[in-house]
């Protein structure tokens, strides 16, 4: 795949070259704007049972585990607290990017891999079309604009989870949860987890489609690109989520 830091400084610019070129095509005549629904309903409305159902039992185990913790040392009145602002802020985002990378992105992968190694994505070419705005450009903004509203879900569900879990199993006063939770979760809680899903879904969407646009040697060709992209999806979001959670969040919520 690449070696050493520079081959890996190399990957990581030829995948900015690559979405780069892939994002100015939006920009030129003919637009493809039936292709970007195509996409949109897609990744975000064909992801909504599979995100709604992680999301619900994401929020009520983690409900469950921190009121384990919590009643150890008699807090447990911050259950709701802790399980909001880790599916808000981290579990939310990184749930969802992962779920969009194992069913949306395998698929954009080895659609558009199939497309290269039975010549159409040449076939395009040949016909003056060109794939980065047929094919690339459509997926990637469409992946931006659909995994934050994924993750607003994933959130919002996972809370109702945390809610049935926190109360109904854990007995912590309902009363009392519903204002922890008012009074500690801020709105840039939830805005710093819909920024990181934009970029989530944009370096996904890149990964997935150039591994497939790069495909060669065939069925075996798409089956090894497919894998590597799910791999580096899921690899590249855990990273990214590291660095944006302590570069990003720290001075603005400190305003």
């Amino acid at each position: 795949m690449f070696t050493g830091f520079v081959g890996y400084i190399r990957y990581l610019g030829t995948l900015t070259l690559f979405a780069t070129q892939s994002i100015a095509w939006l920009f030129v005549r003919p637009y493809r704007f039936p292709q970007f629904i195509d996409e949109m309903e897609f990744i975000g409305n064909q992801s909504l049972s599979i995100i709604s159902l992680t999301g619900l039992f994401t929020g009520a185990v983690l409900a469950y585990q921190s009121w384990i913790a919590f009643d150890i040392v008699g807090t447990d009145s911050l259950v709701g607290v802790s399980t909001s602002l880790a599916l808000a802020r981290e579990l939310g985002p990184v749930m969802t990017a992962i779920v969009v990378t194992g069913r949306a992105g395998a698929a954009m992968t080895a659609k558009i891999g199939l497309m290269r190694v039975s010549e159409q994505i040449d076939a395009l070419e040949v016909m003056a079309i060109s794939p980065k705005q047929y094919l690339i450009a459509p997926k990637i903004v469409a992946a931006a604009i659909a995994t934050p509203f994924l993750a607003g879900i994933f959130t919002l569900v996972g809370n109702v989870g945390g809610y049935l879990v926190g109360v109904f199993l854990c007995g912590v006063d309902p009363g009392v949860y519903i204002h922890n939770l008012k009074s500690f979760l801020a709105p840039w809680d939830i805005y710093h987890g819909l920024i990181k899903s934009i970029i989530f879904g944009f370096v996904i969407a890149t990964i997935c489609c150039y591994k497939g646009y790069t495909t060669k040697n065939g069925a075996e060709g798409v089956g090894k690109s497919t894998n590597e992209s799910v791999v580096l999806g899921i690899v590249f979001t855990l990273v990214m989520d590291y660095f944006l959670s302590v570069i990003i969040p720290t001075g603005m919520r400190s305003q």
